[in-house]
């Protein structure tokens, strides 16, 4: 597959997994599916922008901790980009602030990885 294709899925696979953790209890609100689509475009710009910016701040704590904290900094780094596509999207809120980007990047990982095994992708 491409790269286009391969984006395009990654598109609509994060679009679908927000539409869900949107149902579920987690502080994670989106108002509509076409906001859905625009949440998933800006958080993937927004990781594609901030994660090698992020990445260079914690390479230090990472070094000093013999990289054994990498696996939460790299989860820190998930859950401020998410934070910030929900910050510009008009109709992507956190309704508990920082707690619901915290559950929601986690749960967005586990539902993005779910669809993808049941994809065979």
């Amino acid at each position: 597959m491409n790269e286009i294709g391969t984006v395009l899925i990654v598109w609509v696979v994060t679009a679908v997994s927000l539409l869900i953790i949107s149902k579920l209890p987690l502080g994670v609100e989106i108002d509509a599916p076409d906001k859905a689509f625009l949440s998933a475009a800006v958080l993937g710009i927004v990781t594609a922008v901030i994660r090698p910016i992020l990445r260079l701040v914690f390479v230090v704590p990472s070094f000093l901790t013999f990289d054994l904290l990498s696996g939460l900094f790299t989860f820190m780094i998930a859950v401020v980009c998410f934070s910030i596509a929900a910050w510009l999207v008009e109709g992507f809120r956190l309704r508990f602030g920082i707690w619901s980007a915290v559950i929601g990047a986690f749960a967005l990982t586990i539902v993005n990885n779910l669809i993808y095994k049941l994809l065979g992708v």
